[in-house]
Formats: C-alpha cells, sequence, structure tokens
C-alpha cells in the first residue's frame, strides 16, 4: 500500500493530501531513510513523521485497504 494512503487509513494523518504533503516536504521515514509518498508500506516497517518540534514513531501492525474509525488504532502501534 502506498505510504499517503496509509496514513490516511490508519488515521495518523486526517487528510491523504496533508500526508503527501508531508512526505513532498521530507518530514516522513520508513526504517530511518526520507519516502516518498509512493513508497510501499509493509507489516514491520517503522514510520516516523515529524509534526513540527514533535516526532511520532510508530510500527505497522497491519495493512487494510479500508477500517472502520475505531479499528484504525489497531493498524500500528506507537514506539
Amino acid at each position: 500500500m502506498r505510504l499517503d494512503k496509509y496514513l490516511k487509513v490508519s488515521r495518523l494523518i486526517k487528510r491523504r493530501t496533508v500526508a503527501n504533503e508531508a512526505c513532498d516536504s521530507g518530514r516522513v521515514m520508513i526504517n530511518d531513510k526520507t519516502a516518498k509518498a509512493s513508497a510501499d508500506v509493509k507489516v514491520g516497517d517503522v514510520i516516523t513523521i515529524a509534526f513540527g518540534n514533535k516526532e511520532v514513531k510508530v510500527e505497522v501492525l497491519d495493512v487494510q485497504e479500508t477500517v472502520k474509525k475505531d479499528e484504525a488504532k489497531e493498524l500500528f502501534k506507537y514506539l
């Protein structure tokens, strides 16, 4: 699954366009490497997102095309 879509489906970022812009500006990393929006996300990847002076680090537990709002937290775990 594309990185920008995963960020939206998992609700780490609310909108796909915002996720796309974050990737383009180099604020999203997969396994400590800067990632483009089109990068492939797999189970076990570690995603780091820089929000201003705060950094969010999560491990991908599951990849699904669609998910209900209350089940979105099951797609990742905070590190």
